[in-house]
């Protein structure tokens, strides 16, 4: 049963599906990847890396009935593929160029006060752009695990009145501190279920949530993209990233879905219960 579905108007027992597409902005083919699948496809909402080299483009695509998020961006994780922060951070800046590749570099040096001004000024630059951002997905979870950043991101989603994505599949033991009910506290919105897991290609995680899909809210990420020479000399990742496009969008990812009995919504549904308090 579940109480956040009751507040979106449905009965408790239901089962709504949120179908988020990770990392707009980060490169051409990812853009045109996430707005097909949002627009052709299943998927029914995105989230933007501000910082990344796309992410104007990526916005200048973006329509007013598109549901889009900000992906909060402190790490650089493919090797010749680089960006970084968007305001004066130096602790965020890996010894070469841009964000640090990895979570265990990023925790090593990066100050608090200049990681809030950064992720700050992500969301700021978003609504700049005139996106309504409905939510906020921390890219790589970088700051939902560390208990010093998760109050950086409780407090933003507090300041800007938007819900949060938080895995489901860590508990609050191996993460060290209660982040889900911390966050509750809060009064923050939050789907019940998401499944922590980043590897590449989405059909068999997906398919096993689906498979025994539980009553409530769950979110399931994929990561579409076309198939270019820029996105296969981006990543080594780049046939699941463009199997998750055709996924999205050639039915078979519909059709687990109306065979798990799911109903489909977006993070906008989750933004409007929060701000209705």
């Amino acid at each position: 049963m579940s109480e956040l579905a009751e507040r979106l108007g449905h009965p408790s027992d239901a089962k709504l599906v949120i179908v988020s597409c990770d990392d707009l902005g980060s490169c051409h083919a990812a853009n045109v990847g996430v707005y097909r699948a949002i627009r052709d496809g299943v998927a029914t909402c995105a989230s933007i890396m501000v910082p990344a080299p796309w992410a104007r483009h990526a916005a200048a695509e973006c329509l007013p009935t598109d549901d889009i998020g900000v992906h909060l961006t402190l790490n650089a994780e493919h090797e010749l593929y680089r960006w970084g922060p968007v305001t004066h951070a130096p602790s965020l800046h890996s010894g070469e160029t841009g964000f640090p590749r990895n979570l265990d570099d990023l925790w090593e040096h990066a100050d608090a006060d200049e990681v809030y001004r950064e992720l700050k000024a992500q969301i700021g630059r978003a609504i700049a752009w005139g996106i309504d951002v409905t939510h906020l997905a921390p890219h790589l979870t970088a700051i939902t695990l560390r208990p010093e950043f998760f109050g950086i991101y409780v407090d933003l989603a507090v300041e800007f009145a938007l819900p949060i994505r938080l895995p489901s599949t860590v508990s609050a033991d191996q993460a060290g501190f209660p982040f889900r009910k911390l966050a509750a506290d809060e009064g923050i919105v939050f789907p019940d279920h998401f499944d922590h897991d980043w590897r590449a290609g989405s059909r068999e995680r997906v398919g096993r949530t689906l498979a025994d899909l539980p009553s409530g809210v769950t979110e399931i990420h994929i990561q579409p993209a076309i198939d270019s020479p820029e996105v296969r000399a981006l990543t080594k990742n780049a046939d699941e990233w463009i199997d998750d496009l055709a996924y999205a969008t050639d039915g078979t990812l519909q059709s687990a879905l109306d065979a798990a009995g799911a109903t489909l919504i977006g993070y906008r549904e989750l933004r409007a219960a929060m701000r209705a308090g």
